[in-house]
């Protein structure tokens, strides 16, 4: 494998023993082993890697030093500045008291968000973005512009007039346990 020279052997074992996180470690350890003339095939075998990863790993830290072994896996990708979400915020929370607002679904916000910040999320990332400011994923149901609030809450209020009461106690037709097995089907079951 060929590498580039970014850094000596030395201060990449010096980085090795210190590194606390096990995928950098790894990632270090490889590029270690290839400095020192091992081949992809060797070092996969004994780091356990598949030879393409390594391959992979090699090229980044050809094209980026260090840089290039750090994790990408996961990260959280900010698209939008701290003022942008402020503003999308405040946005959200007036949309959120006008019953005839135009943003109830994940793809309004993420189509606002491309017509105001020129920014295009995914779904998933409007999701992520919405939960880390806090927002949840469900809506109370939208109120009717001519709805009555306090004729709801009366009706909630009033009190259902019942066809009666039933007894306290339902008996069971002769089976304490209130089954319906077949009285010969009983001594089956032992």
């Amino acid at each position: 494998m060929h590498l580039v020279e970014h850094h000596s052997l030395e201060l990449l074992t010096e980085l090795a023993k210190r590194q606390t996180k096990v995928r950098a470690w790894v990632r270090l350890q490889v590029i270690i082993r290839a400095k020192r003339g091992e081949t992809a095939t060797q070092v996969g075998a004994v780091m356990n890697v598949s030879r393409r990863t390594l391959q992979q790993w090699v090229h980044r830290y050809n094209t980026d030093g260090l840089e290039g072994l750090k994790d990408r896996r996961g990260s959280n990708h900010r698209h939008l500045t701290d003022a942008q979400e402020q503003q999308l915020v405040r946005h959200l929370d007036a949309a959120a008291e006008d019953p005839h607002g135009d943003i109830r679904r994940g793809e309004d916000v993420r189509q606002s968000i491309n017509e105001h910040f020129g920014v295009l999320y995914s779904l998933n990332g409007i999701y992520d973005l919405l939960h880390r400011l806090g927002y949840r994923l469900l809506m109370p149901r939208p109120r009717h512009r001519q709805a009555d609030r306090q004729a709801q809450e009366a009706f909630k209020k009033t009190r259902w007039i019942t066809s009666g009461t039933s007894p306290d106690t339902i008996r069971a037709s002769g089976w304490r346990s209130g089954s319906r097995m077949k009285r010969g089907s009983a001594n089956k079951a032992r």
